[in-house]
């Protein structure tokens, strides 16, 4: 994209009540943001929806003044940015009718990894909430997948922490520019983020955390990630307004269930009695999901050892499957005397061992 290119596309960004689809029917319609600015009033008010009270927003003559004082601070600041309609556009994003048509971004982002899950949930996390999501990403970490989350208090917050602490790829996405973060209490993350990942926002350097902008934000989680999951929350919050959305974009939503007393539980509880999210104990559990299996991750394959050290679960579980056929996770569960939510992630470490092998529909089997 030309620096020309890029104002033009800031300018129509800018445009009042010019949202993300109506934009990009106007670049169908006139080939280029450019050419949007050169189009007469009279053939915009002719596209069907535009009319002339849009057609006067991108008429108004402060759009491209605006719109070039952002492009000198983008510049001067050296921050880069993805246009939709080019190749290093999110491609989970552009299949989103209301993905940005620019997002900014900072750090090193790499999305070549596909494997790119969003973790949200309440601002106010329990310990439970917080040792489960530390738990499930540094279960997840062995797939060295990207963890998205919004970067704000609680799950948020918690979920980039435990991603810098086991070395795998993190994306906050703001709701202001990149020119500050809110909570300013996160800054001392900065660094360790865009270190192995890093920001993206579509809001421009003159933007506010304001109420809106996070529902917008929303949006991103949602529309970057192959799955949402949701660790806590309450019976309304923003973490359900993501849900919501990555349902709308035919996304898989997960939430970690939790007692029905808890206030803090009554929104993860209500996505799964309501089938708007699946029931997510460990990370096994989104893995089998998601069909994340190993064998297709950039992990090489660990070979069986001669002599391997296994924990009191392990052995338990390796005694029973000996000289078996392919065993159902129930079964296991059940003859072992153990309960799934604790053995779905000893399988998969028996099986990151080269001791288990897992077939379709949550079925084991020992391979020595």
């Amino acid at each position: 994209m030309t620096e020309k290119d890029l104002l033009y596309t800031l300018a129509l960004q800018k445009a009042s009540k010019i949202g993300d689809i109506t934009a990009k029917k106007l670049i169908q319609h006139c080939g280029s943001p450019e050419e949007i600015f050169k189009e007469k009033a009279a053939v915009l008010q002719s596209i069907n929806g535009i009319g002339s009270y849009l057609t006067k927003s991108i008429k108004g003559a402060s759009i491209l003044i605006d719109a070039e004082k952002e492009l000198n601070y983008l510049e001067k600041n050296n921050i880069k940015h993805w246009y939709f309609q080019e190749e290093a556009y999110p491609n989970r994003l552009k299949n989103c009718i209301d993905g940005p048509i620019l997002l900014f971004h900072s750090g090193t982002i790499n999305l070549k990894q596909q494997k790119i899950i969003s973790i949200v949930g309440t601002r106010n996390i329990t310990n439970y909430g917080k040792i489960l999501c530390e738990q499930i990403i540094e279960e997840l970490s062995i797939l060295n997948p990207i963890i998205v989350s919004g970067f704000a208090y609680g799950t948020d917050i918690t979920a980039h922490k435990s991603a810098i602490k086991n070395n795998i790829q993190t994306i906050g996405c703001l709701a202001h520019g990149l020119n500050q973060i809110y909570p300013k209490v996160h800054k001392k993350y900065i660094h360790e983020v865009e270190k192995n990942g890093g920001f993206v926002t579509e809001f421009w350097s003159t933007s506010n955390p304001d109420r809106e902008n996070f529902i917008k934000r929303n949006r991103v989680i949602a529309g970057l990630s192959e799955a949402t999951l949701v660790i806590e929350s309450a019976e309304k919050g923003g973490s359900l307004i993501t849900a919501d959305i990555a349902n709308s974009y035919n996304r898989e939503v997960f939430a970690t269930p939790g007692r029905p007393e808890d206030k803090l539980s009554i929104g993860t509880n209500n996505l799964i009695k309501l089938q708007r999210a699946q029931l997510i104990t460990s990370a096994a559990d989104i893995i089998y999901m998601l069909n994340w299996e190993t064998k297709h991750s950039a992990v090489k394959p660990i070979q069986p050892q001669l002599f391997i050290e296994l924990n009191e679960t392990e052995e338990t579980i390796v005694s029973f499957l000996k000289g078996k056929d392919k065993v159902d996770l129930d079964t296991i569960a059940i003859s072992c005397q153990l309960p799934i939510y604790s053995i779905s992630s000893t399988l998969l470490n028996l099986e990151l061992k080269g001791i288990i092998r897992p077939h379709p529909g949550k079925q084991f089997e020992y391979i020595g």
